[in-house]
């Protein structure tokens, strides 16, 4: 329960967070997690300041000073799905001022903002061992998304042989499943990598125009806006993104990531895939395979430790591409609240 307010006690007032709030939020994050994530809240600033009908951030201040920050970041299209959400970041109330409401009023806001722009859920995760934070989400009314969180180590070496299940054709076009050998590879191995089997690079600007056909072709709606805003941060951002394409006289398939290094609490960096597509006309020739391959030397030079992604129960393609990669259950849960129109 949350403890009331005392009748001497400031009220709570709520803003927008600004670059003055800055030093006052690292210091309270630090307080919080035990550690300084400067440069986390100093990008999370400045990609609000570049892209601002994208990111919701808001402070709690009492007394003139910040009590608490809640970011998000409006979700369109992230993981497949088709319908918006609002994302929460993060959210932090200085240790002197839990338990007052602060976080309530918080996410309060973030909620109001959502339904005015006609979002009805706010998403996030959380570590199943951070009680503390799992407990003000329950209160709050978020419960346990159907999503499953999978992640795997990063690792240089060969990822087994994953043609026969690609992680973007469509149902019906995947081979049968076959048998994964990770045993010690030979030298027949090593001339077949799977990187090796279509040209895999970083993306470069005129790349667009074909992810965009490429995910049209397997989701069968348009995601323009939602491909354009990662591929502006490809592009404009290259310390947080390591997305990719492969190619095979064309633009065949593509990994849009991203190196994570604060959201929802993280103190390590962490990869995150938010879309994979292959040309449903290379369904099945290791295009998937390639790419992530691709992907875990280059966060294996990075000093990346694991790579994560979301996916939807019913994709049983994609899941079973991952799972024969090493991924695996994360210990991270997935949250959902969704929103009330009488909100």
């Amino acid at each position: 329960m949350e403890k009331a307010l005392g009748s001497g006690t400031a009220p709570v007032e709520l803003r927008r967070l600004a670059s003055s709030d800055f030093d006052s939020a690292v210091a309270i994050d630090a307080e919080i997690l035990g550690r300084r994530r400067r440069a986390y809240f100093e990008r999370r600033l400045q990609a609000a300041l570049k892209a601002p009908d994208d990111h919701v951030q808001f402070a709690a201040t009492r007394g003139g000073k910040l009590a608490g920050y809640a970011l998000a970041r409006r979700m369109a299209g992230e993981f497949g799905r088709a319908e918006p959400a609002l994302r929460l970041e993060t959210i932090g109330v200085s240790p002197g001022q839990q338990g007052h409401g602060v976080g309530a009023r918080l996410l309060g806001e973030l909620e109001g903002w959502a339904l005015k722009h006609d979002i009805r859920q706010v998403r996030t995760s959380a570590h199943w061992r951070s009680h503390a934070l799992l407990g003000f989400l329950d209160r709050a009314g978020f419960e346990l998304g159907s999503n499953h969180i999978i992640d795997c180590a990063v690792h240089p070496d060969r990822l087994g042989d994953l043609e026969s299940v690609d992680a973007a054709a469509p149902p019906g076009r995947q081979g049968a499943g076959a048998e994964v050998d990770y045993g010690a590879p030979t030298a027949s191995d090593f001339e077949t990598l799977a990187r090796d089997r279509a040209e895999v690079r970083g993306l470069a600007p005129g790349d667009l125009a074909d992810i965009i056909a490429i995910d049209r072709s397997i989701t069968g709606r348009s995601r323009d806006g939602y491909l354009a805003r990662l591929f502006d941060e490809a592009l404009n951002d290259s310390g947080i993104r390591v997305s990719l394409v492969a190619s095979r006289g064309m633009t065949v398939g593509f990994i849009m990531a991203k190196t994570d290094f604060g959201d929802f609490g993280r103190t390590e960096p962490i990869a995150v895939i938010d879309t994979i597509g292959v040309h449903p006309q290379f369904a099945g020739a290791g295009i998937g395979t390639a790419m992530l391959s691709q992907l875990f030397v280059n966060l294996h030079a990075l000093h990346v430790e694991r790579v994560e992604t979301v996916v939807a129960p019913e994709n049983f393609d994609l899941l079973g591409f991952f799972y024969k990669a090493g991924f695996s259950p994360s210990q991270r849960l997935a949250l959902v609240k969704r929103l009330s129109q009488e909100k």
